[in-house]
């Protein structure tokens, strides 16, 4: 440890600003986060309306399988600590068309047995994708150092322990979740295979995603995501890092093409010897240091929402009583089509937190619906007035809650609504471009967003978002934060292995 560290300022607490502080400190240097909101977390975060919790992220964490580089990551930032309990969920989720239903299972053989009981004359394509998902599931994402950094022993070792996935991405990897679905004949698995990721979403993605849930690699921890972040900020500052909630940043000073510090929303300058943006990367560009400095790769993926769309959702959440809602997990189903955003919903999504009894008063439990949402719907939302918008959630919600009670009609008069969010909520809060949870959606045919997590022109100064690599999520939010404090201590020769 250095007598005279040098210091990071890193502006955003999210899950990539709090990894990169965590790491900063367990590298020698002195570190700060500026968060504009109240809490840290970002987009990681839950919120309470009458007596309840809401919570915004996790659906699965990626890498939760011990013994994988991303788990030592999600270890090492105290997001899962040795007693952090994960939830007994045994489905991924479950769509139904009429009175027909289907799962994809935790346990892959019964998801291929169900599918071949409904669907026999998909039996070639069924026995295909069940293969394929276990070629996937030794799928992992590099945590060790970025990948511009591999060397070829790197890439070696990286693809002898994923040594099926080349057969995944020659069978999937030119298609797209519609065409996947336009492969099987039966309608339930045409609706199964374009529920839960949006249509233009590449299968191979897809395949990865439920691999994940099949092999143990994608668990829930309980308590929900609010309760990650915290975990975060818990090892933090116990590491001796400095968090500042309620401190938004006005811009990065940049002098002779370096970094120097920050600018505080109150005028106040705070030097650095290191900058870290852990922002939108929109963001960044926008407002903290400039669009001049957005090179022409940032610049194409921003001016082409065809190529690389966004997508994000209008949700609503419901406090229920147990004993008239005795489904689990995630459910997709047919409902009469309404608008909400500019855009025709035909069919939604309900998801259960019954396992998260915290989460509610005793009896009780939290419903959360969503519905897909992308670019030109976030400026539908985003054009309208305050007495507008207000207007057209109420009339969103109304439309959510009958659908519901026609699906589910024991909800009658067992049913409270709790809150309804949308695009915008995710740009105010978080200042997430288009109100994107996640980055570019990579499309067949398109090659895959991926940049160094540097800024051109610009020394000193290193992104640790989502951003940086499509399709972005929280894996890379923590490896972001990771990856930017590798390239500082690299830089300064420093010998602290992490």
């Amino acid at each position: 440890m250095r007598e005279n560290k040098k210091k990071i300022i890193i502006v955003g607490g999210g899950i990539a600003g709090l990894s990169a502080g965590i790491y900063g400190q367990l590298a020698g240097y002195e570190t700060a986060v500026y968060e504009k909101n109240p809490l840290a977390g970002g987009q990681c975060m839950g919120w309470n309306r009458k007596g309840c919790h809401i919570d915004n992220c996790i659906h699965w964490l990626t890498g939760t399988k011990k013994g994988t580089s991303l788990r030592k990551v999600w270890e090492t930032v105290g997001a899962l600590e040795e007693n952090t309990q994960f939830v007994e969920c045994d489905s991924f989720y479950t769509s139904i068309v009429g009175d027909t239903r289907v799962t994809l299972w935790k346990d892959l053989k019964r998801t291929e047995m169900e599918l071949l009981r409904l669907s026999p004359e998909d039996e070639t394509e069924i026995r295909k994708f069940a293969a394929h998902v276990r070629y996937a599931a030794e799928c992992e994402m590099p945590a060790e150092k970025p990948m511009d950094a591999m060397g070829i022993g790197d890439y070696i070792r990286m693809g002898a322990s994923m040594a099926d996935m080349p057969k995944v991405m020659k069978e999937y990897g030119s298609m797209d979740m519609q065409d996947m679905a336009g492969r099987f004949r039966h309608p339930v698995l045409k609706a199964l295979f374009t529920d839960y990721l949006p249509k233009e979403y590449t299968a191979n993605s897809f395949l990865v995603s439920y691999a994940s849930i099949v092999s143990g690699n994608g668990e829930i921890p309980l308590g929900g995501s609010l309760a990650m972040a915290n975990r975060m900020v818990k090892r933090f500052q116990q590491l001796g890092g400095k968090l500042y909630c309620g401190a938004p940043v006005s811009r990065i000073l940049i002098r002779d093409k370096k970094a120097v510090g920050i600018e505080t929303a109150d005028k106040e300058t705070i030097l650095a010897d290191y900058v870290i943006s852990a922002v939108d990367a929109m963001e960044m560009f926008d407002r903290l240091i400039g669009r001049k400095y957005m090179d022409a790769k940032w610049r194409s993926c921003y001016e082409d929402s065809d190529k690389y769309p966004l997508f994000s959702g209008v949700q609503a959440a419901f406090m229920v009583e147990r004993q008239a809602y005795d489904e689990k997990g995630t459910i997709f189903f047919d409902c009469t089509p309404f608008e909400t955003g500019g855009r025709k919903a035909d069919r939604m999504s309900v998801k259960s937190y019954e396992y998260e009894p915290g989460f509610a008063p005793s009896g009780k439990t939290v419903l959360q619906v969503n519905i897909a949402q992308f670019d030109q719907e976030y400026l539908y939302w985003k054009e309208l007035s305050k007495d507008e918008y207000e207007t057209r959630k109420q009339e969103t919600v109304k439309a959510i809650e009958e659908r519901l009670l026609i699906q589910f009609p024991n909800l009658r008069g067992h049913m409270e609504f709790l809150d309804c969010w949308t695009p915008v909520t995710y740009d105010r809060y978080c200042n997430a471009y288009h109100g994107a949870y996640m980055s570019f959606v990579t499309k067949k045919g398109v090659k895959p967003f991926r940049v160094k997590g540097t800024v051109k022109g610009v020394k000193n100064l290193y992104i640790a978002s989502q951003w940086i690599m499509a399709p972005g999520g929280l894996p890379v939010a923590v490896t972001a934060g990771k990856f930017a404090v590798w390239r500082i201590a690299r830089k300064d020769k420093c010998e602290k292995k992490f």
